[in-house]
């Protein structure tokens, strides 16, 4: 974990615009038209439908998805009442991780107020705005009393994170703790260190899961809280004991099967840890400092079962597992709270998580090779892009059964559709791509079967009923890894192209290659030879039906492939070159760019086949092509080199396919504002149209392109690089392909191979 020094601190949030957050419209704004839709007259007609119908708020307005984080400053992180000012940068760092986690708007709201009665009169004024309230470090007791008046006397989900979020989280760890330690939550004996909101609200929530008051023991900072103690508060009376014969933590440690802290760093020693029960579950959740080192508790003994609030240690109690989930699910019914039965659904939810296989971006973030269920991992890393579709699609299902939903959803596995496109976790061109290649699943050659990304590719693309996956390699070794990276590989065929039981099958792919291009210099023994390489096998499996379709490319040096690919695949008649397109699905909608990896310095012959091929790739993806052939210089300006190269490639598309919608040479910018393109160029065939295509002068600048995008706005999708023009559906990825790029591929190398077949019939 890298160290954070109050220099970088500060400069993260001084340097460009200050702060971490800013509002941003969400409608067109350009025009007077836009903004008299937006302000007066328009608005009223708005404020109208919401005056006659208050529910109608939801429809016309941000209210369904918009937070408030709130606080009075009492109690910041470990720093305490430093006042509602100081904790600004806290709430803004909350609203934050709303937004990237969960899709929500947030205000920060900061009350300089610490008398209970005049805060909650504050909130109450200006809930209305807000479809949900999340109230934050506020200290205790006065945040119980804050927390149960608002859920009272507001209409809208309020919850107070420091109690709850903490609860829930660790609700969902200790379930799996003690599936892992073979225990009983009604048998188990637990030790809380810390009485404040979030130690209360965690042992309330494991007294609703089924543990048992009388075997729970909680202290404060004057020892075990006892029923004879005098000025008890509330909160603290029901958790008191009746027994006298324990008031240290070290008398209350003795023989407990867990251990919950919320207090303060390095209180709990290795002796402790020592005189607990056989596997002892141990959550020492103070921060920074937890009550004992990670490294302490584990040299205590071997079998302790440990959770901390850091994210440089195993299973890491954060708060962000819940809160963004939690309220999402809240929003999409527009509930009236978030009650008990909302907050369990998210404990089990969480929990049931970790039991699932773990997603490939899960163990590239956390810099592991896989991730299993058990001692090392019983809670999901904060990273899971699965935590919004599962927990928030649990929330809002108990918020409907347990009758406080305004909306109802008729479709839950819609709804996660919905979740996943609202985060980028899908777009609406890759479900499409994976529903039609789910209805006619393909025979898929992948290459490099032993690279683990292959491996993890193709049984991802198996599980997601994409492919009949067929994995090139020396099947011991893929087994060994795929054992290493704990993935099955029941369904997925291993061939050994090199064992002397496929010699036979090498030897007739090689006659077939050496009939091919006998005129070309080929003989039989030099064909067998490339037999032994994975490219020219895998293709002969395409070109001789063995297999529908192929990929390769993690670690194959490209030039290769592409003379691999000419030589048994060839160039559909009809073009003398092929090349490739990435697909770039953006805000602003989805983008076609090309040539981006197979003609390096490509003419104007080269360039058209280019443009035909992107047309007919375009409308394989059921879409109009709107080509903009680009360059530096606008429509003639510039008459030399790549602007005249390509000014000669649009008259000539012009000519020959009159219906097709292509023009240039134009600028990047010129190609995206079809506005400013109109009025100042309005005799373009692309006139009023929005390009959706974009072709290169040369390789490097559609290359480069595509990742510029990619680096500069990561919410962009990026699928590709798609072959064109090849006569089988042979696919290419390249080095730094994720598991999510190859099985995007695969999906399209699938419904190429069922459209290649249907033109066969």
């Amino acid at each position: 974990m890298a160290t954070i020094t109050k220099e970088a601190a500060l400069e993260y949030h001084e340097n460009g615009r200050p702060g971490k957050i800013e509002v941003m419209p969400t409608k067109p704004y350009h025009t007077q038209t836009d903004l008299s839709l937006a302000y007066s007259p328009g608005v009223a007609f708005p404020c109208l439908e919401i005056q006659e119908n208050p529910d109608e708020v939801y429809k016309y307005t941000d209210k369904g998805n918009l937070v408030a984080v709130i606080s009075n400053g009492t109690a910041v992180l470990g720093l305490g009442d430093i006042g509602a000012m100081s904790g600004k940068p806290v709430m803004e760092g909350k609203g934050l991780l709303f937004k990237i986690y969960g899709g929500i708007d947030v205000f920060d709201i900061e009350v300089a107020e610490k008398d209970p009665e005049k805060f909650c009169e504050a909130v109450e004024k200006i809930a209305p705005t807000f479809g949900g309230i999340n109230l934050e470090d506020i200290k205790a007791p006065e945040c119980f009393y804050i927390e149960e008046r608002l859920k009272r006397t507001l209409d809208i989900p309020v919850m107070h994170d420091d109690q709850h979020g903490t609860a829930i989280i660790s609700s969902a760890g200790l379930v799996n703790a003690l599936q892992v330690n073979g225990k009983k939550i009604e048998d188990v004996k637990i030790v809380v260190n810390g009485a404040g909101a979030a130690a209360i609200s965690c042992t309330k929530l494991y007294v609703a899961l089924g543990a048992r008051r009388e075997n729970i023991l909680m202290l404060d900072s004057k020892g075990v809280i006892t029923s004879d103690r005098p000025n008890l508060t509330e909160q603290k009376k029901f958790f008191a004991t009746d027994r006298r014969d324990v008031h240290t933590l070290e008398e209350a440690m003795r023989g407990a099967d867990v251990f919950l802290g919320l207090s303060k760093g390095n209180v709990v020693t290795k002796d402790m840890i020592r005189s607990m029960a056989d596997q002892p579950i141990v959550f020492a959740l103070a921060n920074p400092v937890p009550e004992i080192s990670y490294e302490d508790a584990m040299a205590s003994r071997p079998d302790v079962l440990m959770s901390t609030g850091r994210s440089d240690y195993p299973n890491q109690i954060n708060n962000v597992i819940g809160f963004p989930y939690i309220f999402r699910g809240a929003l999409d019914v527009s509930a009236k709270a978030i009650n008990e039965e909302m907050k369990l659904a998210a404990v089990h939810a969480i929990a049931d998580l970790a039991k699932q296989p773990i997603p490939d971006v899960v163990n590239q973030v956390c810099k592991v090779n896989n991730l299993t269920f058990g001692p090392a991992y019983f809670i999901p890393k904060p990273v899971d892009p699965r935590l919004i579709t599962e927990v928030s699609a649990a929330v809002a299902k108990a918020a409907v059964e347990s009758g406080v939903a305004r909306k109802e959803i008729k479709d839950w596995d819609e709804y996660k559709r919905t979740l996943r496109l609202r985060m980028g976790h899908e777009t609406s061109v890759t479900q499409k791509l994976y529903e039609t290649a789910r209805k006619h699943p393909q025979r898929v050659v992948f290459a490099e079967g032993l690279h683990p990304t292959m491996i993890k590719a193709a049984v991802q693309a198996k599980e997601e009923g994409l492919c009949k996956p067929i994995l090139l390699g020396n099947e011991e070794i893929i087994q060994k890894k795929a054992q290493e990276l704990d993935l099955s590989l029941e369904g997925v065929e291993i061939v050994n192209l090199r064992h002397d039981r496929e010699r036979e099958r090498r030897e007739r792919y090689a006659k077939f290659l050496a009939d091919k291009r006998c005129r070309e210099g080929y003989n039989f023994e030099e064909a067998n030879d490339k037999m032994f390489e994975r490219n020219y096998f895998g293709m002969m499996m395409v070109e001789t039906g063995d297999a529908d379709a192929f990929i390769t490319g993690v670690y194959t040096k490209f030039s290769n492939t592409i003379k691999a690919a000419k030589e048994i695949i060839g160039i559909r008649p009809e073009y003398k070159h092929f090349g490739t397109v990435h697909i770039l699905n953006s805000k602003r909608g989805t983008y076609y760019i090309a040539d981006t990896l197979v003609n390096p310095s490509p003419d104007k012959e080269t360039l058209k086949d280019i443009a035909r091929l992107t047309a007919d790739t375009i409308r394989f993806f059921n879409d109009e092509p709107k080509i903009a052939m680009i360059s530096y210089s606008n429509f003639g300006v510039d008459k030399t080199g790549s602007p005249r190269l390509m000014a000669e490639v649009v008259k000539e598309m012009q000519d020959e396919y009159p219906d097709l919608k292509i023009d240039g040479e134009m600028s990047v910018d010129l190609a995206l504002d079809h506005e400013r393109r109109d009025e100042k160029y309005p005799f373009l065939r692309l006139h009023n149209e929005v390009v959706n295509s974009m072709i290169f002068t040369d390789l490097s600048a559609a290359n480069s392109a595509y990742k510029l995008i990619q680096q500069f706005s990561p919410e962009t999708e990026v699928i590709g690089p798609i072959q064109m023009g090849l006569n089988k559906p042979i696919h290419f990825t390249d080095f730094d392909s994720s598991v999510r790029d190859v099985v995007n591929i695969t999906a399209v190398a699938v419904i190429d191979a069922y459209v290649e077949k249907l033109k066969k019939k």
